[in-house]
């Protein structure tokens, strides 16, 4: 084979190579537009990696200096507060209404003497520690007792209105005083009323 015919074959060599050489490049060229820049790739028209649906929490406080960060802190703990003090109610009603069941236990002529059955007295009291759950067994009989000796002579001597006011703060003697009756009247009708259950629960 002469020179020639060897030169020929060199360039038709050189010729496949650099065409192959192109179409390789081309291929792998729309391969990274595909991957990268494509319609279906992950930066496409929309927000960068790090920017998400919880951006604007992410970015809250931030932006408002801690200030959303601190309304949500309040306002957790205020409504812990509501829970706590909503628990401490009923506690306080629980106990009272316990404390209530071991005296009908123990004094069962208390009942007899306010001429109510014994679960009448008690189903009464539980609805009333629902307006105050401070309230005494005591002081719900006492009041029970004050209507029953008053109610003639004081009309607006009634259970409701003392326990109304003892919701508010107010002695036995002040809520007497309040519905009607002299100072001197109403410490002598306290003292009447708890000699009246002093001798029920010696029965």
């Amino acid at each position: 084979m002469n020179g020639h015919a060897l030169g020929k074959m060199f360039y038709a060599a050189m010729v496949c190579v650099f065409v192959i050489f192109l179409t390789t490049s081309a291929f792998a060229q729309g391969r990274g537009r595909g991957v990268g820049g494509g319609r279906g790739s992950g930066n496409s028209g929309g927000p960068p990696p790090s920017v998400g649906v919880d951006r604007g929490l992410g970015n809250a406080s931030s932006r408002s200096n801690g200030r959303s960060d601190e309304g949500l802190m309040t306002a957790s703990e205020r409504s812990k507060g509501r829970s706590d003090a909503g628990h401490e109610r009923a506690r306080l009603a629980s106990d009272n209404l316990r404390n209530a069941d071991r005296e009908l236990r123990e004094h069962p002529g208390v009942a007899d003497a306010l001429r109510v059955n014994a679960n009448d007295l008690r189903a009464g009291y539980q609805t009333a520690l629902l307006t105050n759950p401070e309230l005494k067994f005591g002081h719900y009989v006492a009041a029970t007792r004050l209507e029953q000796n008053l109610g003639t002579r004081f009309p607006n001597v009634t259970r409701q209105a003392i326990l109304e006011r003892l919701a508010t703060g107010d002695s036995i003697g002040q809520a007497l005083q309040d519905l009607g009756l002299g100072s001197d009247e109403a410490k002598a009708a306290k003292k009447q009323a708890e000699r009246d259950i002093k001798a029920a629960k010696n029965k």
